[in-house]
């Protein structure tokens, strides 16, 4: 009767017949090293590497399971790794389904690689780049204490807008939560998307693509923060449960029970509308409306006047997500936006004159990379502001403001100004830089002021925000402390002609727009 033979995965099978050719007598005498080079040659030519995305790849995804399943999280053991992650230590080529080692640890992929190409979007030579509804799943548990997540995204390529969830687990891969909301990662532009909350125990993350669509997605740089901002580096030994490569989806948010306090979910602190509240003067980028002139960035929009030479307005959203280590660039420049036929102002405008080059949207509000820093200093985004106004009554608001989102608030803020004729260092100006730019009699700001979280319209207007407007002369006599300038945007309004909140309901605004905040700020 014929032995029967091993079922045993391609490679082994090759191990196999090999042993029982070769003289066991003879292997015995066989260097260790050749022994072992031996294996290892086998083990290599078994294994088939993982083909790389082409452009005219046709062939299916092998989502097979692989021939020796990984085994679960309750056996696995892993030693600790570091964050953040930035996918620079792994060369992962295809989509297939496959466990992937990183510097934090172990992951598992699906429908996803690492991309290291021109059109992958990232920070270093690598990111993740996923398809379809891939994902990213931690085979491990980080440490205790995680306060907050940090995860960088953006558009492949090219590619269309697409959408992803973060999910997170606190019980080893047994069952999974939605974080926050889900985040639409469009154009090339790495942005950073902070989740806020808090896990009390251990915690595990996956990261899913949700839309199914065209678009591929880019996913670099996680890093998880304590309370205290420290970042917490180290993973931990995988434990619980944990699917196997190719395993079903894990449960939906629908499927669990009520999350406890401890359980909470995050609140997403993403980069919203920085027109959210609405156009205030109703510009359009149309060249015949030189007054009124839209200019929409991604870090601010602009309503220009081009006969002033001075924004009437400008508008940006202010959360921690706008918040990182960049340094001040200084680089004051004339905007290649502005149409041709427009004048441009330069720094030089600014020479001699006596007055500040004043930001409208602060250079410290946008830190998170050296490109939304430099955007702070098109001169699209200045007005001639005199220094005293500048430097310490505008400089403390500005600071008061970045101090509430560090506590978890986020800001909406619009700030223009109107009226000719302000005095700084040389004395009253109506005009610098031979009449081709006005000085500001008045310089004012609006601030919505609202804990981190969605629907920030709705909430507004149901009063869960906090509102101030200051007003304040463009001179060197102005008081550095800003709170006693405080007024109503209705009397902003009636001063300037703009309509502020706009996409308010008018109710809303009717009972918004009179109020004077007397609120502390110290």
């Amino acid at each position: 009767m014929t032995a029967r033979r091993p079922d045993f995965p391609a490679f082994l099978r090759r191990f196999y017949y090999i042993r029982q050719i070769i003289d066991i007598s003879i292997m015995r005498r066989l260097s260790p090293l050749l022994l072992s080079g031996l294996l290892l040659s086998l083990t290599t030519f078994g294994c088939s590497q993982n083909a790389p995305e082409t452009a005219n790849r046709t062939s299916p995804i092998d989502n097979r399971p692989p021939a020796i399943p990984v085994e679960s999280g309750a056996t696995r053991q892993q030693s600790p790794g570091r964050f953040p992650e930035t996918f620079e230590g792994a060369e992962k080529g295809a989509y297939s389904t496959a466990d992937e080692s990183l510097t934090s640890g172990s992951w598992h992929f699906e429908d996803a690689l690492i991309g290291s190409s021109d059109q992958d979007h990232k920070n270093g030579q690598h990111a993740a780049r996923l398809r379809g509804q891939g994902r990213l799943r931690m085979n491990f548990d980080a440490p205790s204490g995680v306060s907050t997540i940090r995860v960088t995204s953006a558009s492949y390529g090219d590619d269309p807008a697409s959408t992803w969830e973060l999910w997170g687990s606190l019980d080893g891969g047994r069952t999974y939560r939605r974080i926050g909301q889900p985040v639409r990662a469009q154009g090339p532009r790495l942005t950073v998307t902070t989740f806020q909350g808090g896990a009390a125990g251990t915690l595990r993350l996956e990261i899913r693509k949700t839309d199914g669509g065209k678009g591929r997605l880019n996913i670099d740089d996680i890093a998880l923060l304590a309370a205290n901002g420290a970042a917490i580096s180290g993973g931990s030994v995988a434990s619980g449960s944990s699917s196997t490569a190719g395993s079903g989806s894990a449960p939906s948010a629908s499927s669990l029970p009520p999350a406890t306090t401890a359980q909470a979910e995050a609140i997403v602190s993403g980069r919203d509308d920085n027109m959210a509240l609405g156009n205030p003067s109703g510009a359009t980028a149309d060249v015949n409306n030189a007054t009124n002139y839209l200019l929409v960035k991604p870090q601010f929009t602009i309503g220009y006047n081009a006969q002033r030479g001075t924004p009437t307005w400008v508008s940006w959203h202010l959360n921690r997500a706008w918040m990182g280590s960049a340094p001040r660039q200084d680089d004051f420049r004339p905007d290649p936006a502005l149409p041709r036929q427009f004048y441009q102002v330069t720094r030089n405008s600014y020479s001699g004159s006596g007055f500040d080059k004043g930001h409208n949207c602060p250079s410290a509000d946008r830190t998170t990379d050296l490109d939304d820093n430099s955007a702070t200093f098109l001169m699209t985004n200045m007005i001639p502001q005199a220094g005293n106004n500048n430097q310490r009554t505008w400089s403390g608001l500005e600071e008061w403001t970045r101090a509430q989102v560090k506590q978890g608030q986020e800001v909406y803020v619009l700030m223009g100004s109107y009226g000719k004729g302000g005095t700084g260092q040389n004395g009253r100006f109506t005009t610098i830089d031979q009449g081709r730019v006005t000085v500001p009699a008045r310089v004012w700001k609006v601030l919505v002021i609202l804990p981190e979280g969605s629907n920030d319209l709705q909430r507004i207007a149901a009063g869960q925000a906090r509102i101030i407007a200051v007003d304040t002369p463009n001179d060197q006599s102005v008081s550095p402390n800003w709170s006693q300038y405080r007024v109503s945007i209705d009397a902003i309004e009636a001063a300037s002609g703009l309509d502020l909140l706009s996409k308010l309901p008018l109710p809303v605004q009717d009972k918004l727009e009179p109020l004077i905040d007397a609120g502390p700020v110290r």
